[in-house]
């Protein structure tokens, strides 16, 4: 009998749990981990994570649990799917536990500031020592709720050991969802966190019924700010035109079912930041992921009218019709900024 391959996943949300049932329905032992006791019950009693998907049957394969030394016991790879905030603090509690044989994976998209850090940053500086390049990070368009239902998907694996990119494809992989592979891991990470600063103004813009044209001109706006705030940190900028950049920005900034689209539509209705995130419910990335960017933005003296008229709105109570006025008002920027320059 061939032993199944140890996966932990940790976080037990939306795209966690989805992550777990891919890897799971792959044939993987899947041990998933969740910060509560009776939600570990819950989903072993019922097959199912209710709180988050109350549709979608998990597989067998699947166990949760609420202590993180149980759930590390015997992974081979290590999926970390934890909202930003307690990222960090997750990693470190991973030193102890695991040796030079694993590989961990960011599916987390955010940003860390005082010192301005990816989340891989994060785990080479805890877990670099140990696991060496066994590193990477997952991130594309990969809104939780219409994976669950099994709707056609992408997304992109960045590490710079093939071996485990070629292990998350074959993990993940199935009829409805594709994983591409990359060697920029900070422009995937990058692109990945980003693009959440800018669902906010998208569904600031689409509340005010701005039409259509509007819209595509924010979304290249925003493309533009991105992938110029990632070269200056060294990221490529032909990552921004696939699947973790573009297919991304697309998706987060044009639905609902993205919960910083939603923050955007009830700061455009004047609601503060602390109701809409009430309202909101689950975890909203894009306002944390805005403070960092803006204040390092503009340490680099990198332009982003976008993420600097956010910063605005969210933060020093401008009102919300200042977004698209100070896009208008902004000078005449270049089209594209990258070009094509063939060699002689």
């Amino acid at each position: 009998m061939i032993q199944k391959k140890h996966v932990a996943v940790l976080g037990g949300g939306s795209f966690g749990t989805v992550l777990a049932n891919f890897a799971a329905s792959n044939s993987y032992q899947v041990s998933l981990w969740v910060r509560d006791a009776e939600q570990a019950l819950r989903i072993n009693s019922e097959g199912a994570n209710t709180t988050y998907h109350p549709d979608l049957k998990l597989s067998n394969n699947i166990t949760a649990n609420d202590d993180l030394a149980s759930v590390i016991l015997g992974a081979e790879y290590v999926l970390v799917a934890t909202p930003s905030i307690i990222f960090e603090e997750v990693i470190s509690r991973l030193e102890p536990l695991i040796n030079s044989s694993v590989a961990v994976i960011s599916c987390t998209k955010g940003i860390k500031p005082e010192p301005f850090r990816t989340m891989t940053d994060i785990i080479t500086q805890h877990l670099g020592h140990i696991i060496g390049n066994k590193v990477g990070v997952l991130s594309g368009p990969n809104l939780a709720k219409e994976i669950a239902e099994e709707k056609i998907a992408g997304t992109v694996i960045a590490s710079e050991n093939e071996r485990v990119a070629i292990e998350i494809k074959s993990m993940l992989s199935s009829n409805t969802f594709k994983v591409f592979s990359s060697q920029d891991i900070l422009g995937v990470e990058l692109a990945g966190a980003l693009k959440n600063i800018y669902a906010i103004c998208c569904g600031i813009a689409h509340a005010k019924l701005v039409g259509e044209n509007a819209l595509g001109f924010i979304l290249t706006r925003s493309m533009a700010e991105m992938s110029r705030f990632a070269v200056a940190k060294g990221a490529n900028p032909i990552t921004f035109l696939g699947l973790a950049g573009m297919g991304d920005l697309m998706a987060t900034c044009t639905s609902r079912l993205s919960r910083n689209f939603q923050l955007g539509e009830l700061i455009a209705m004047d609601l503060s930041l602390i109701e809409a995130k009430e309202r909101v419910g689950q975890v909203a990335e894009g306002a944390r992921t805005l403070e960092v960017v803006f204040h390092e933005a503009n340490k680099m003296n990198v332009s982003m009218p976008l993420v600097n008229s956010l910063y605005k709105i969210l933060y020093s109570d401008a009102s919300s019709d200042q977004l698209i006025q100070d896009l208008i008002d902004h000078p005449n920027e270049v089209d594209v900024e990258f070009t094509y320059q063939e060699q002689s």
